[in-house]
């Protein structure tokens, strides 16, 4: 029943996303921007849709209060594409930062850019930086939400912290509160996993880092207020009444906050 969910809810995401493009393609690009958005946020939703409908996999919301109206840094756990898509829709006007080699994928690329996602040269250094921080600057002046994984990449529920310096050059430059963001996705869409376990992700918005921090108290912030929230998480999933399968490297910060509490 497992492989039959999760392939039924795999049809319906790409099926989805083939209709939206058949659609929207004639005419997408000349869209305001306002529009584009729209446009995008009405697939993500209808993924969400599919997730909750064929894969039995729910969605809870905490915190929401905590999110910017206005322009605003938010800074999520990356676990799975499952935060790439869900967070969208929460927002008013998100923008990613991606990689900029997503951008040159055709359709998913031409769409991103469309959508005023901000695109980023991992190997570029101090410029890479500079124009990270300009970008990033003009969209909140705008009154954009600009959304930076602060590990830069999707990492297994449970791996140790791996912080890099891209959330703290932007909070810096940026000088806005920034909103961490717990969730236990990777529990339910595996980073490489066909597979989508049913339950219910947790998406937690915490009170926000004020500005106005040096860097390193910031990123210490940072590390205390979101890890503890998504180790909360995962415990409270493995916990459940229908837990789904634990990674190993789950099992082994469960294991350890466990041991930690027991002494």
């Amino acid at each position: 029943m497992l492989i039959l969910r999760s392939l039924l809810f795999q049809v319906a995401f790409y099926l989805i996303m083939a209709i939206i493009l058949a659609v929207t393609l004639p005419f997408f690009f000349f869209l305001p921007h306002r529009a584009a958005i729209a446009v995008v946020k009405f697939w993500t939703a209808s993924s969400m849709w599919a997730l909750r409908v064929f894969a039995g996999t729910k969605i809870e919301i905490r915190g929401a209060e905590n999110l910017p109206k206005g322009g605003g840094l938010i800074a999520p756990k990356h676990q799975s594409a499952f935060e790439t898509m869900a967070l969208f829709h929460l927002l008013d006007d998100p923008t990613y930062v991606m990689k900029r080699q997503l951008m040159w994928i055709p359709l998913f690329g031409w769409y991103t850019w469309k959508a005023g996602m901000i695109p980023v040269d991992r190997a570029g250094g101090s410029k890479a930086l500079r124009k990270l921080a300009a970008d990033s600057k003009e969209a909140v002046e705008h009154g954009r939400q600009v959304i930076l994984f602060p590990e830069g990449t999707r990492r297994t529920a449970g791996s140790p912290p791996d912080y890099k310096f891209g959330i703290i050059h932007l909070y810096r430059e940026l000088k806005v509160p920034v909103v961490p963001i717990a969730m236990n996705s990777g529990l339910y869409w595996p980073r490489q996993s066909f597979l989508r376990f049913p339950g219910t992700i947790v998406i937690d918005v915490l009170e926000p880092i004020p500005a106005g921090l040096d860097s390193k108290t910031f990123l210490a912030t940072l590390i205390n207020v979101l890890e503890p929230a998504t180790d909360k998480l995962l415990i409270e999933a493995a916990e459940g009444p229908n837990p789904p399968p634990l990674p190993p490297e789950t099992v082994s910060r469960i294991n350890t906050l466990q041991a930690s509490e027991s002494l």
